[in-house]
């Protein structure tokens, strides 16, 4: 079964339009790898990233993702070892 990702953000604080963003980038990484992902509003700050319910980023305690940490961070759950080009290169020089 392929993997789920769910990206849950708070509507309070308007936080869809980087919820669909983020969305796009991770369709665009992971074309074959993902079974589906959704959006799921809340309330209260949220902005939580899951892959098949494990939570792989908690703005609460992470703060806001910059994209290629949220890819890293779901590529090492669904596809180990794919190259994400420059976004790997990046984390080298951390």
């Amino acid at each position: 079964m392929s993997p789920v990702v769910q990206i849950e953000y708070c509507t309070q604080c308007r936080w869809l339009p980087r919820a669909a963003w983020l969305a796009q980038e991770l369709l665009t990484t992971f074309e074959t790898e993902l079974g589906e992902l959704s959006l799921k509003p809340g309330t209260g700050g949220v902005f939580v990233v899951r892959v098949d319910d494990e939570v792989v980023w908690d703005r609460k305690e992470q703060g806001f993702p910059e994209p290629t940490a949220v890819k890293r961070a779901v590529r090492d759950r669904v596809a180990p070892g794919k190259p994400l080009g420059h976004s790997d290169r990046s984390a080298a020089a951390e």
